[in-house]
């Protein structure tokens, strides 16, 4: 068991005896220390000319310089590298070291951390120069406009949760090294929803292949029964996304029939659709409630939907200009809506 190391005080004090003359002995008895103790610390004090403790080298390093630059610069250009594939690199040139040594003293240490790729849509330049024009030509529009507008879009949720995330190395508190997604990548429901600056409206669970005349189904039975429960009155616009059977012409024709008007919208844009956060939410509400089978999946859907608090419905939309100005500054490209 290691002795408890002495103060900076008794050090100085044994060299101080031993100027003034005082042999190993007497020093000892004098301070009731170990006479082994004071020889260590006069014979230190003799070498480097202080009783100080002195930085101490530590264990060697098992990585080169030369590794720890390489292993830097792998992660920082190729962040979805994984810390096995970091391992077999560094026992190429011989280093052999385990995986947390690599993960904490290398690149850690050097600002990269491993994180979970954000997913984001992939987007051509063309639905990038769509996005563009939409948010410039909006942005000026009034905060009345946007309370007026009812927002609807079609999800698929899983039964048991997201499916595998991928980690990658980035520094912290940046949106960096994206996975890019396609529309609906998988899941076990699909539902339809709206949802307002005054609340969430009406969900339905789609059964099968939603074609035109389903969707059309889905209106009829429940949108204007949500426009109506919101309180958005008779003028309120329909927000949709540009999906062929949303688009189609029968579709198109039913809405002229009700009077109702449909906002421009541009395809592969859902920075610009706030119910995309409330689709995240909802997943996660979903998610933490353990559904074991489709039944439970769909009430408790349809259980958290209704329990969205319309302060975060406002907030959603009171907040809708910055996410405009977001996409212009992006260029419209991805932004962190």
């Amino acid at each position: 068991m290691k002795n408890k190391e002495h103060t900076r005080q008794v050090r100085d004090t044994v060299v101080k005896k031993f100027k003034a003359g005082f042999g190993y002995k007497k020093i000892s008895q004098a301070l009731n220390i170990p006479r082994s103790t004071v020889q260590a610390i006069i014979l230190k004090w003799k070498e480097y000319q202080t009783t100080a403790n002195l930085p101490r080298p530590g264990r060697p390093s098992k990585l080169s310089a030369h590794t720890r630059r390489r292993l830097i610069r792998d992660a920082a250009k190729r962040p979805m590298i994984t810390l096995d594939e970091l391992q077999r690199s560094t026992a190429e040139v011989g280093d052999s070291v385990h995986r947390t040594t690599i993960s904490r003293k290398v690149v850690y240490k050097s600002g990269l951390y491993g994180r979970v790729a954000r997913r984001k849509p992939f987007l051509k330049d063309i639905h990038k120069k769509c996005c563009l024009k939409f948010a410039t030509s909006h942005l000026g529009d009034t905060p009345n406009m946007w309370k007026k507008v009812l927002w609807s879009d079609e999800t698929k949720i899983e039964l048991f949760g997201n499916n595998a995330k991928r980690y990658v190395w980035r520094k912290s508190n940046t949106a960096e090294h994206t996975i890019p997604t396609v529309k609906h990548g998988g899941g076990s429901i699909m539902v339809w929803a709206c949802f307002s600056s005054a609340g969430t409206g009406k969900m339905v669970k789609i059964d099968g292949k939603m074609d035109g005349a389903k969707y059309r189904t889905i209106l009829e039975e429940n949108l204007m029964d949500s426009a109506k429960d919101l309180r958005l009155g008779r003028r309120f616009v329909f927000q949709q996304d540009n999906d062929p059977k949303h688009k189609a012409k029968s579709t198109m024709e039913w809405f002229k029939n009700k009077h109702i008007q449909v906002l421009e919208w541009q395809s592969q844009s859902p920075d610009l659709n706030p119910i995309e956060n409330l689709w995240k939410e909802l997943k996660t509400a979903v998610d933490k409630c353990s559904p074991s089978n489709l039944n439970e999946l769909e009430l408790f859907c349809k259980e958290e939907w209704e329990n969205i608090l319309v302060s975060r419905c406002a907030k959603l939309i009171e907040t809708y200009p910055k996410r405009l100005t977001a996409v212009i500054a992006a260029k419209g490209g991805a932004t962190k809506y």
